[in-house]
């Protein structure tokens, strides 16, 4: 099989994209009713003590049984608002806007929000 110079280009543009889309992670959470959900549909929580952009969650041991981490894999990557960050476990941790996310364990159901304003301290996470 004879390549032209034109094809050769042409399939080698066509892999450098393919591996470009094989390694970009899609956005960790979507947008429903106003505010951000996980993957499972469940609401998203932000913590008022986490500094955004610090890249630290202060939400750890018997907090985090509460308060699940949105956990991210080692092959998930940055993208637009979302970032991650490195949890004291060595887990690495969605967060939004520089604001790590949360689900509630209380939360049943896709569509409940009963972590909102708990000890006003906790907030549904919005984009």
């Amino acid at each position: 099989m004879k390549f032209t110079a034109r094809a050769s280009l042409s399939l080698s543009l066509a892999l450098i994209l393919l591996g470009g889309c094989a390694s970009m992670s899609a956005a960790p959470a979507k947008v429903a009713d106003g505010m951000l959900v996980g993957p499972n549909g469940m609401t998203l929580y932000t913590f008022e003590k986490d500094v955004a952009g610090s890249g630290k969650s202060v939400c750890n041991g018997p907090c985090a049984a509460n308060w699940p981490p949105l956990l991210g894999s080692e092959s998930d990557k940055p993208s637009g608002d979302y970032t991650l960050i490195m949890r004291d476990d060595g887990k690495k941790q969605w967060a939004v806007k520089g604001k790590p996310l949360y689900f509630w364990s209380k939360d049943s159901k896709p569509g409940d929000k009963t972590g909102d304003g708990v000890l006003k301290l906790w907030q549904t996470a919005k984009p």
